[in-house]
């Protein structure tokens, strides 16, 4: 199913419309002829049947792929990211845990082989991502139904794709969806440097955002400011130099943000809400640190500051599948105009699965490790 032009232009925002909209419509999938078998087969897949650490309990299997049936889709996985929430998801500290066991991954892209007789959403040769979390994107192929499917456009860089369908969304549903924010104002986010942080920065910079962003101090620092900077941001500091009390003196040239992205939590969250303008919203979408957010009384009373959270797969089940592909459209006209890009990542054959799930639980990574299929 494709979203054309009119219904983007009646239900995106008036502010992005105005800075986003291309000079065309909707693009659609170059049309492709690919032949294929719906005999059952057999995969490669990334399992673990248990939970706990990952290099421990995923192991690579083979495991049968099912015979299409009449609303289901053959799809041949290209590439799938690590995400944090999927190591989260194999240790079993996630909110959403599948059942036992799992094939490893919430995010990847996919081509279509073929597609069973009722289908009418997706054709062989289509660009798919997952549209809803858990279906284990982490093996060569799989056959999914057609509903938890979502076709985008061929011309979608492959690391786009494939990271296409959790951080970005994360990052323009929260830009969207607390504050009324106008060009020139300003939001304050840490973890800067995440997959989200980097999407946040790009968006935000598309809207006319100025965005104060919190990194740790590390040995390359000056090497990610500029990387930052280069992505659209305005300003980058470490979790040190926003503690100091010269910041009163950064706040007179720069607006206090309205706007608080946390994905840390502790010290570095009480940091974020010190900075917040009377009024501002805090929204916590992680917790690296696991450390609890502390809120001064006076933070609360005084300043009226509000405390909210984000999980993209609770949005995903306020609202229909339509407003889920309208935002993966929006995403695609930024990545179309130049506006967004992928992190930046590190390709790794699934077979090498082990020394990428180790990467990608180092402090201070700065790529991203997905597997290629």
């Amino acid at each position: 199913m494709w979203v054309c032009r009119t219904l983007w232009e009646v239900r995106t925002p008036a502010l992005l419309r105005r800075r986003l909209l291309p000079a065309s419509g909707c693009r659609r999938p170059a049309a492709a002829s690919y032949s294929a078998s719906a005999e059952p087969s057999r995969v490669r897949a990334l399992v673990y049947g248990q939970h706990g650490h990952p290099t421990k309990v995923v192991e690579l299997k083979n495991l049968e792929l099912a015979a299409v049936g009449g609303s289901d889709v053959h799809v041949k996985m290209l590439a799938a990211p690590i995400n944090p929430s999927d190591i989260n998801m194999i240790q079993g500290n996630y909110g959403l845990l599948p059942k036992l066991p799992a094939v490893g991954g919430n995010e990847g892209v996919g081509q279509v082989v073929a597609v069973g007789s009722s289908v009418t959403r997706v054709k062989p040769g289509d660009l798919v991502i997952p549209a809803t979390a858990g279906l284990g994107t982490w093996r060569t192929e799989a056959v999914f139904s057609e509903e938890v499917l979502l076709a985008i456009p061929s011309d979608i860089p492959l690391h786009s794709a494939a990271t296409l369908g959790v951080n970005p969304c994360t990052a323009y549903r929260m830009l969207m969806d607390f504050e009324q924010l106008q060009p020139g104002d300003s939001i304050i986010q840490n973890a800067s440097n995440s997959g989200v942080g980097q999407a946040v920065i790009q968006i935000a910079a598309a809207l006319g955002l100025r965005t104060i962003n919190v990194v740790r101090d590390r040995p390359d620092i000056q090497k990610l400011t500029d990387r930052l900077k280069a992505l659209g941001a305005e300003h980058v500091i470490t979790e040190e130099e926003l503690r100091k009390p010269e910041m009163k003196n950064f706040f007179k040239d720069v607006p206090q943000p309205r706007l608080a992205l946390n994905c840390v939590g502790g010290k570095s969250s009480t940091e974020l809400l010190r900075h917040l303008a009377p009024g501002g919203t805090m929204v916590t979408y992680g917790g690296m640190a696991k450390q609890p957010i502390i809120a001064s009384v006076s933070q609360l009373i005084f300043k009226d500051l509000k405390l909210r959270g984000f999980w993209l797969s609770q949005w995903k089940k306020d609202h229909s599948p339509d407003q889920f592909q309208e935002l993966i459209l929006t995403l695609c006209h930024l990545i179309h105009r130049g506006q967004l890009t992928a992190p930046a990542c590190s390709e790794v054959p699934l077979e090498d699965y082990q020394s990428a799930l180790e990467t990608s639980m180092q402090p201070f990574l700065s790529s991203k490790q997905i597997l290629t299929i």
